[in-house]
Parts: structure tokens; C-alpha cells; sequence
């Protein structure tokens, strides 16, 4: 029994190795006034008045940012406010879009803020979901293999670490209308989208199907 404990301690220890090395730090600007505005969203979109910008995961949305390189898609999401070149959602809140974790066409996985600490990536959705962007997702940049993997090792470490019912894309999102986790207060505020594409979500889904994720509901 003593010699099973043992190893059974060596595997967590080099289990915590591999998620340390496989994220990595770079962290977006998260101050008072981002603090301030995703409370403000919190209480304006969904009705939810709270003390902090915590989040319960209950689940994981991916996306593409359709942008090519890792250094413009993290300046796309670093500062708090919304830039000017996103007037279609700045009417509904100044609150820029960020997720949790970005990843590079290489795979490299970067941890952007906090997974308990709402980002503003999917509308209805956002206080419950934690978003992983994927660095691409154009004709020019197409998603890659090695980002592929990562979502998939990425959905695996989340989907372990909490509660996680659903894992969609984010071209899924209006499905969720009438949900009991939708809570967005706007029947007009809707965007469309594609990504992360029907082809990889089908792969991701594919691959952590022993979690027995909840179907997403049906139109």
C-alpha cells in the first residue's frame, strides 16, 4: 500500500509539471476599471448583481479570433475598454472581449486571466463560461493541429478541474436561448458566428467524449 502511495504521488507531481509547462502566463490588463465594468455587465446583461467578477464554469466555449498573428490577437483583448474598431457590441457595453486562454498556431497554450474571472467572449453566456480564442481561423491562417491538441488537452485539464457541462463552439451560442444558463436581457442582441468551425468542434468533441458533455440544445 505504501509503494502504491508513492507512485501515486509521483504521477500528481508530474501531472502538475505538465499543466505548468503547458500554460503559460500573459496576462491581460485586469484593473479597477476592468473590474468595475464587468461588474457593470454582469448586472446590465444578465440581471446578476455581485461584490466580484467571479464566475462558476459550468462551460467552455471555443473560438477563432480570425486575426494571424499571437502578438495582435493578445492586443486585441489587453486593454479594458473596447477599441474603436468594435462599434457593432460597444452599444451594449464599453467592457472590451477577452477569454481565459489564447492559443498560438504552434499550440502554445497562454493563460490571459483567470478561469473563475468572467471575460466578455460570447453573449447570454459569458457567467458561466470560460473562452479559449485560437489564434487564426482564416483562409490565410487556418486553425492547425498542434492547436487542435492544445484545445483538446486544454478542455481535458478544465473539464477536470470543474463542473463543466457543456463544451461548444461559438458558433452555437444562439442555441442557447431559453436555457436556463442564458441569461442576456437583450432579444435583439445577437452576432453571427462560425467558429471555431463545424469540422474541429466535431474533433474536439470526438476526442474528451468520456466527460459525457450535455448535447447543445436544439433549435
Amino acid at each position: 500500500m505504501k509503494k502504491i502511495g508513492v507512485i501515486l504521488l509521483v504521477l500528481s507531481i508530474l501531472s502538475s509539471c505538465k499543466i505548468q509547462r503547458e500554460l503559460v502566463d500573459m496576462p491581460i490588463v485586469f484593473n479597477e476599471e476592468r473590474i468595475v465594468l464587468t461588474k457593470e455587465y454582469l448586472l446590465q446583461r444578465y440581471n446578476l448583481e455581485q461584490e466580484t467578477a467571479d464566475i462558476v464554469p459550468k462551460m467552455i466555449v471555443l473560438h477563432w479570433t480570425a486575426i494571424p498573428t499571437l502578438q495582435k490577437s493578445f492586443e486585441a483583448f489587453e486593454n479594458p475598454t473596447l477599441p474603436n474598431w468594435r462599434p457593432d457590441i460597444k452599444g451594449v457595453s464599453g467592457l472590451n472581449v477577452s477569454s481565459q486562454f489564447l492559443i498560438d498556431q504552434d499550440g502554445t497554450i497562454y493563460q490571459l486571466m483567470p478561469e473563475t474571472t468572467m471575460a466578455r467572449h460570447v453573449i447570454g453566456l459569458n457567467h458561466c463560461a470560460i473562452g479559449i480564442e485560437n489564434v487564426g481561423g482564416t483562409k490565410e491562417t487556418p486553425l492547425t493541429r498542434k492547436q487542435l491538441k492544445a484545445n483538446i488537452f486544454l478542455v481535458d485539464y478544465l473539464a477536470t478541474k470543474y463542473n463543466i457541462e457543456y463544451v461548444i463552439g461559438h458558433y452555437e451560442y444562439t442555441q442557447f436561448a431559453g436555457h436556463p444558463l442564458w441569461l442576456e436581457v437583450d432579444d435583439g442582441y445577437r452576432t453571427e458566428k462560425t467558429d471555431p468551425g463545424m469540422d474541429f468542434m466535431e474533433k474536439v468533441r470526438k476526442a474528451t467524449k468520456r466527460f459525457n458533455f450535455k448535447p447543445v440544445p436544439s433549435k
